[in-house]
């Protein structure tokens, strides 16, 4: 029956000892009685003496002792929920739907200080749902905040039945009801102090002056060293102002330490040192830029410091005048609105030919390979270092998954008839057959691995090499043993012709070949309106000496009826966004290459007074493509890396999947207005 009571377990074994040696001495005294009977009955006497205290204290006794023992537990009881309920450590028990059925003293005061009045544990902690205390399984933690402390919240299931004081104060169902228990820990000081930690940490960091030389020949020779003692002098007294050290390491290179406290006033800054700099003048014609790099969040000093390298090779790479912070896990970046001075000088050219040279001479067989949907530079770039091959007597491939529209008609000018082998082009999976250890993989256009035409084939090649005059990114090929990345230069043709013109006295290139490169030149550079120096018309001119012809590329490359009026379409639907920013989508439907017209008509946009950058979306391939193009006050490259893509200043693009049109559109916009936000855009 309910209610009633049963000594069980080690209690109950306790009081029955009596009654079980009450056997034993009635046994005993039959043995002794055996043996003599006077001695036996005088034993049998006391032996009933025995038998009636044993029931006595049995049958009597009992019920007090379970008295006594029900107080005790009743006082131990009693005990237990005091202690709990004085607990120093907050506790309370909810249901599932986060109503409180029951605090300590601690947690009482806790809300009356902090809240009032008492809620559900939702409406005092929103970092608490719902979801989160209806999955509970064995036990779960969420850090939150009351008023100005912050606290670990744990969380433990425990199941309450029926008979239970809570579940009948609360009115609760008759089957057993799921209560969660909740404790708070106060975790205010140890956050405070892992912060303090954190800011004592030491970040490395490297300056660079970009353009020091060319700055130094713009000014009189009586006023360098003033424009360089004003340089410093700003240099030191930005990383004095954060109690930090710096060292002059050459002529233009600095290194510094500060600690980690700084860098999110240098983030909320946007590292105005960039800026200081650009403002002195004395005279001098062009202004200096800086390429800052700071490493943190490495395990070690020295980490840190190969973090600044890698994060001062980064700013480099993408141009200069900007500042990257690399840490452990992420790669962020600053600045860079200036466009990077063309160097008229072509050591680099000189030496990364020779480098190329001496790589292609120790391998017997080349894989030349461009980005995926490759255009024309691609194309073209591919075909000037098959010719570099083959003047080298080394067989070469050139690696095309898919022949896009704008690469057709120059595509179809390599043929056997023409001179050149029926294995010229391998898709993907063939050249991945033919690789071997002595494969040289020449990767031109592109230095994003998850871009290229076929990225299996960084991972099955030995000995890469990259030339690419996009600016780098935080993904790039980080296995290549010769890198020539030049971001001021027009396009991929433009490098490769000058790398032809130091390779070998005796390379020559067939009408065909100077064709392609021409035309990779002149499509890059929208007829020679983007992003073009000297050097881009000295390659121009080399090409035109080798037999390019100007009608002829022109010829090839004229378009479409269809993609004409689509191009036509993107430009009059533009949106004009912000004021300064044109948006607009290409049709696709009928057009074999929306990309193409997309970039194009990006570009016609530019035309038009007051755009300062242009944006034109197309759908290719349940992908969204967007083509980025400006002059000179926007820096489209930031723009799309917002959105996972990257490229150059002025020409970027980026794709977005498993969204529509307007989808994109939104997150274009969302993109924008940060960068409006962020002073990244004026």
């Amino acid at each position: 029956m309910k209610g009633k009571k049963n000594v069980k377990g080690q209690l109950g074994v306790y009081m029955q000892w009596p009654v079980w040696l009450a056997v034993l001495v009635i046994l005993m005294n039959v043995v002794v009685g055996v043996m003599d009977l006077g001695a036996g009955i005088a034993m049998g006497g006391f032996t009933l003496i025995y038998l009636i205290l044993a029931v006595s204290l049995y049958v009597f006794t009992r019920k007090k002792l379970l008295a006594g023992m029900v107080e005790f537990s009743a006082d131990y009881a009693w005990i237990q929920k005091k202690l709990l309920a004085d607990l120093d450590v907050p506790y309370v028990v909810t249901d599932e739907s986060g109503r409180m059925l029951w605090m300590n003293d601690r947690f009482n005061d806790l809300v009356k200080e902090t809240h009032g009045k008492t809620g559900t544990l939702m409406s005092m902690f929103p970092d608490v749902e719902k979801e989160l205390l209806r999955g509970i399984k064995d036990k779960a933690s969420v850090h939150t905040s009351l008023g100005d402390r912050k606290y670990r919240m744990d969380f433990k299931p425990v199941s309450v039945g029926e008979d239970s004081d809570v579940s009948r104060k609360e009115g609760g169902a008759s089957d057993a009801q799921p209560l969660i228990a909740v404790y708070l820990f106060d975790e205010t000081e140890l956050l405070q102090y892992q912060k303090q930690i954190t800011d004592q940490k030491m970040v490395a960091g490297l300056i660079y002056l970009d353009n020091y030389d060319e700055a130094l020949e713009s000014v009189e020779e009586v006023r360098r060293s003033l424009l360089m003692a004003l340089i410093e002098r700003r240099i030191n007294k930005y990383i004095g102002g954060m109690y930090g050290v710096v060292k002059k390491l050459e002529k233009d290179k600095y290194f510094f330490v500060i600690r980690q406290q700084y860098v999110s006033e240098l983030r909320e800054q946007r590292f105005s040192i960039l800026e200081e700099v650009k403002a002195v003048n004395i005279g001098n014609e062009m202004a200096v830029t800086l390429s800052i790099g700071l490493g943190m969040g490495g395990e070690t000093y020295g980490q840190n410091y190969e973090f600044a390298r890698m994060a001062i090779d980064m700013a480099l790479g993408r141009g200069g005048d900007q500042a990257v912070i690399k840490s452990a896990d992420k790669i962020e970046y600053f600045g860079g609105k200036t466009q990077q001075q063309e160097k008229t000088t072509r050591v680099k050219a000189r030496v990364k030919a020779h480098a190329l040279h001496e790589l292609i001479d120790t391998k017997d067989r080349l894989l030349i390979m461009g980005h995926r949907l490759g255009d024309i530079d691609s194309f073209g770039a591919a075909v000037g270092i098959y010719r570099i091959a083959t003047a080298l007597n080394k067989k070469a491939h050139i690696v095309i998954n898919d022949i896009t529209s704008s690469v057709r008609p120059m595509y179809e000018r390599f043929t056997p008839a023409a001179g050149y082998p029926e294995d010229l082009f391998l898709n993907g999976s063939q050249a991945l057959d033919r690789v071997d250890a002595n494969t040289l993989l020449v990767v031109v256009d592109v230095n994003r691995p998850s871009i290229t035409e076929e990225p299996e084939l960084l991972k099955a090649a030995r000995t890469i090499v990259v030339l690419d005059h996009h600016r780098q990114g935080s993904e790039i090929i980080s296995n290549a043993v010769l890198s020539y990345v030049e971001p001021y230069a027009s396009s991929a043709c433009e490098m490769v012709a000058e790398v032809l013109q130091y390779i070998s006295d005796n390379i020559k290139i067939r009408p065909q070949e100077a064709d392609a490169m021409y035309a990779g030149i002149v499509i890059d550079t929208n007829y020679f309106n983007n992003q073009t120096g000297v050097r881009t018309f000295e390659a121009a001119a080399y090409l035109r000496r080798c037999g390019a012809d100007v009608t002829r590329v022109r010829k090839l490359f004229r378009d479409e009826m269809v993609n004409y009026k689509a191009r036509a379409q993107a430009v009059s639907q533009a949106e004009v966004f912000e004021g300064a920013f044109a948006i607009s989508e290409c049709p696709s439907e009928g057009i074999e290459n929306p990309t193409i017209v997309a970039a194009q008509a990006a570009n016609e946009l530019l035309s038009i007074r007051g755009i300062k950058a242009s944006v034109v979306l197309s759908e290719y391939n349940s992908t969204i493509y967007l083509s980025a193009r400006s002059i000179d006050e926007v820096n489209v490259q930031v723009l799309m890396e917002k959105l996972g893509g990257g490229g150059h200043r002025a020409v970027a693009g980026a794709q977005l999947k498993g969204v529509s049109l307007d989808e994109a559109r939104e997150k274009l916009k969302t993109a924008i207005r940060e960068m409006i936000a962020s002073g990244e855009v004026d």
